[in-house]
């Protein structure tokens, strides 16, 4: 949405906005609510990378949870300047972080172990100087579905397959509130013109992001979980401060 105060980084050059008044509140913040927003990702990332690290799980986890880092950013400079390299910051961060999500999922029945991640970041290379180039459009929202679509027969597999109650439930809140963000972010884009009438803006975008943060952590821990077992290092969903579960796990002496 356009008005608002003088803007520092010029004019909108982003192909897209979302439903909030640019320049509210600074002139060195597009849309407020929408950058400062991604902040619960970048909190809930560091959780998981903290643990991730202090229990040594496999390197995987740990570049997933920066990659989450990096991709809130990302969306913050976007947000923050609505200028169209700024975006490509946080499109292109979006489609490596699908990637990553494939070969956590799908690499374990890889029988060859350095053809996998090979491929994906030469795919993710090629891809973010083709997005540079080109500037795609729809073409990057059918490709970053498509990334989507593959990675949920693979989480529908795990989830049948855990028998662990608590897991379970991570697999279920990450379903729950990935559906509330979707949510949000539908009503935002699609009913901007009347929620634009009403005395005050949810900000169903910047709703989206928090929603998502969450949904990410679940997953995530999910994925934790699922590979823990895997490994047999008896894995345990337990909680920080009786709130906010992660993986508890307990390896064999012999790793």
């Amino acid at each position: 949405m356009t008005e608002g105060i003088s803007s520092f980084w010029g004019p909108v050059t982003s192909t897209i906005e979302c439903c909030e008044k640019n320049y509210a509140y600074s002139s060195y913040i597009a849309e407020f609510y929408n950058t400062i927003s991604n902040i619960p990702t970048i909190l809930l990332a560091l959780v998981g990378l903290i643990n991730a690290l202090r229990q040594r799980f496999e390197k995987r986890f740990t570049i997933l949870h920066i990659s989450n880092m990096i991709l809130a950013i990302g969306n913050m400079l976007y947000h923050a300047t609505l200028q169209r390299g700024q975006q490509q910051s946080d499109e292109t961060p979006m489609v490596w972080e699908m990637l990553l999500y494939m070969y956590i999922l799908y690499s374990p029945d890889w029988h060859y172990r350095s053809t996998m991640p090979t491929f994906l970041f030469l795919y993710g290379a090629v891809f973010a100087v083709v997005h540079a180039i080109v500037q795609l459009g729809i073409g990057f929202k059918v490709h970053y579905f498509i990334l989507c679509l593959l990675c949920i027969p693979r989480m529908y597999k795990y989830y049948i397959h855990t028998q662990d109650a608590s897991a379970k439930r991570l697999a279920k809140i990450y379903v729950a509130t990935l559906c509330l963000a979707s949510l949000c972010w539908f009503c935002d884009r699609v009913f901007c013109k009347e929620i634009s009438s009403w005395p005050v803006n949810p900000q169903g975008h910047a709703l989206w992001h928090i929603f998502m943060a969450f949904s990410s952590y679940f997953a995530n821990t999910f994925m934790m979980f699922c590979r823990a077992q895997q490994r047999e290092w008896s894995p345990k969903v337990v909680q920080i401060m009786g709130v906010l579960p992660y993986v508890k796990i307990e390896k064999p002496k012999t790793q």
